[in-house]
């Protein structure tokens, strides 16, 4: 975690955050993964209570607290490693943020990958559109009964579509298990890096669409209430 040589004295940092000659703390390398600063393997499914115990554990031993009386040097590194920290347990700790972060590490980011709507969504998305705009032509114009129907009919709409990103994301955690399993697998051998790969896209393919389909239902529910 810590670099091989050590920021002040120059010497071999065999310890993980602590110089053993100078005892000075030492940066986590910017280089590493959130995985390896907790030191987990690269999986989806990890153990809540192992993150979180190394999370605090890491946290008492960078907490700017305990550097008051250091040098800049020594408060600037707390802070970095604090906010390098904080930053990697949020993400890991979400099973979504975390498939997100996987994904980004092993195949680029999933913002990169989609900017309109999955072709299956479409249409349902250009009819929503029409309803969301008679709404709102209903209620500048005060129709009461209009705008209480229409209401009642994108409320219904909004349900299926949680219902439909709840569906993404049992999709998603599926495939949790089968990346996993791979992970234990020869990376070498061309069918299973094959098969990593596919893995990947379809996670990755899951996730913009989630994205694509968490965003409509925000924007549907800020419209009606």
């Amino acid at each position: 975690m810590a670099r091989s040589m050590c920021w002040h004295c120059q010497s071999e940092v065999t310890g993980e955050y602590f110089c053993d000659r100078c005892v000075k703390v030492q940066p986590l390398s910017k280089d590493s993964d959130y995985f390896t600063c907790f030191a987990l393997p690269r999986l989806l499914t990890i153990d809540a209570q192992t993150l979180e115990t190394k999370f605090y554990e890491l946290s008492r031993a960078f907490h700017p607290d305990f550097f008051q009386r250091k040098t800049d040097a020594e408060q600037a590194i707390s802070l970095d490693n604090s906010a390098l920290l904080n930053t990697a347990y949020r993400t890991l700790k979400d099973p979504i943020r975390r498939a997100e972060y996987l994904v980004q590490l092993e195949a680029g980011s999933v913002k990169d990958i989609r900017t309109s709507p999955p072709a299956d969504l479409f249409e349902e998305i250009l009819e929503l559109q029409e309803d969301l705009d008679d709404f709102r032509a209903a209620c500048s114009d005060d129709q009461t009964s209009e705008r209480d129907r229409l209401r009642a009919k994108l409320m219904d709409k909004r349900e299926h579509l949680e219902r439909r990103q709840q569906t993404m994301e049992s999709d998603l955690r599926s495939l949790f298990t089968t990346w996993d399993h791979l992970q234990t697998q020869d990376d070498r051998n061309q069918a299973v890096r094959a098969e990593k790969d596919a893995t990947l896209k379809h996670m990755r393919e899951i996730l913009s669409n989630r994205t694509y389909l968490r965003n409509i239902v925000n924007d549907l529910t800020a419209t009606i209430g």
